[in-house]
């Protein structure tokens, strides 16, 4: 598995065990899902370049969470979009086949409207990543 498959499925199933998200969150999907009832999130692809060094594989991934909601305001998707903070902030080093996360920091958190009544909210985060021998 690439270290791209590797911190989107560690990201997916850490959002998917949170309990505020679990109540808050109909699915959690790593793919753009064809039909999902609102409020559900999205893991995106990350966006990967080089960040190894002379003894050691490495990886900086761009990765978002983008979160989709109904209403009148975006009151709910705010706290959900806090939520996703929280969990990434707390995702163990390790992700697995040798890589660990060096390094991970929020890059931005914004609200968007869809259209009427339909909100989405992207957190994305830089993730630096080594791989031990």
């Amino acid at each position: 598995m690439s270290v791209g498959e590797l911190l989107q499925a560690a990201l997916a199933a850490a959002l998917r065990e949170d309990a505020v998200l679990a109540e808050g969150l109909t699915a959690v999907f790593d793919a753009l899902p064809v039909r999902s009832a609102r409020p559900w999130a999205l893991v995106e692809e990350p966006a990967l370049t080089d960040w190894g060094t002379k003894d050691a594989a490495g990886r900086e991934a761009r990765i978002a969470v983008v979160l989709h909601d109904t209403g009148e305001r975006p009151v709910r998707l705010r706290g959900l979009a806090g939520a996703v903070e929280q969990v990434v902030a707390a995702l163990p080093a390790e992700l697995g086949e040798g890589w660990r996360i060096a390094s991970l920091a929020l890059l931005r958190s914004r609200v968007l409207r869809e259209g009427e009544g339909r909100w989405a909210a992207l957190v994305e985060f830089r993730v630096r990543m080594l791989r031990g021998g």
